[in-house]
């Protein structure tokens, strides 16, 4: 296969070369401070803003949690406001400052001073609590045979995007928080001539509805999510004692 061809070519899981990484990897979690008003407002419509804000802070110490246990990466927190004390609760951090513009500059800011230093760079969010850790280890491998690797949300997003290289304006043009934005990163990565994987898809938790999904996670979201685990046992309770 050409290399101007092997640009344009998806590659399937069950494609996936027998390689394994050696290096370690930058494994950057987009977060932005927990605050009751202005954490999860959608999921807020039904729970209310304070335990919209816990559920949020959950899904950041969940994240946090799972990130960490990679033997293969180096965790570092990508925020929008460095100084916030909520940070404190991940003692040892690395924070980083996300910047200014759109979640595409962002992107792009973070994912480049990442690969400054690590020869691959992988950004997730913190809306995948119960997300499995199979699913970080598909990325790994998957940029051990491609430039890049992104997974693919059920709501036409996605919950992770790496990558080997950064060329200028990656995430330029891309319709964030709407059901195309995965579709057209996809799109963008392959005009810039990254080879590609996808990692299996999962789903992020930004409605009411979604609650209904973590739910029938059952005892894999307690093992996989403890602190979202307890933050919705509360949630379940007070649905049920305002429908009693």
């Amino acid at each position: 296969m050409t290399k101007a061809r092997r640009a344009h070519v998806t590659w399937e899981p069950d494609e996936w070369p027998d390689r394994t990484a050696t290096s370690r990897i930058a494994l950057c979690v987009f977060a932005k401070p927990p605050r009751a008003g202005h954490a999860k407002t959608r999921l807020a419509t039904a729970i209310g803003d304070g335990l919209a804000a816990e559920l949020a802070r959950a899904f950041v110490l969940d994240t946090w949690a799972l990130v960490s246990g990679m033997p293969w990466a180096d965790p570092i927190l990508a925020t929008t406001d460095a100084a916030d004390p909520v940070w404190a609760a991940l003692p040892g951090t690395r924070v980083w400052p996300q910047g200014d513009g759109d979640l595409g500059d962002r992107m792009e800011r973070v994912l480049r001073q990442a690969l400054a230093s690590y020869p691959a760079a992988i950004i997730v969010g913190t809306d995948i609590p119960g997300l499995p850790v199979e699913h970080l280890d598909a990325a790994r491998v998957g940029l051990s045979a491609a430039d890049a690797v992104i997974g693919p949300c059920e709501d036409g997003g996605f919950y992770l995007v790496g990558s080997r290289r950064c060329p200028p304006g990656l995430f330029d043009q891309i319709p964030w928080g709407t059901d195309l934005a995965y579709a057209r990163t996809e799109e963008r990565l392959r005009n810039v001539g990254l080879s590609l994987i996808r990692t299996p898809s999962w789903f992020d938790v930004d409605r009411p509805e979604d609650l209904n999904r973590l739910r029938a996670l059952g005892d894999s979201l307690r093992k996989r999510a403890p602190a979202t685990a307890r933050v919705l046992e509360r949630v379940t309770a007070g649905v049920r004692g305002e429908a009693s």
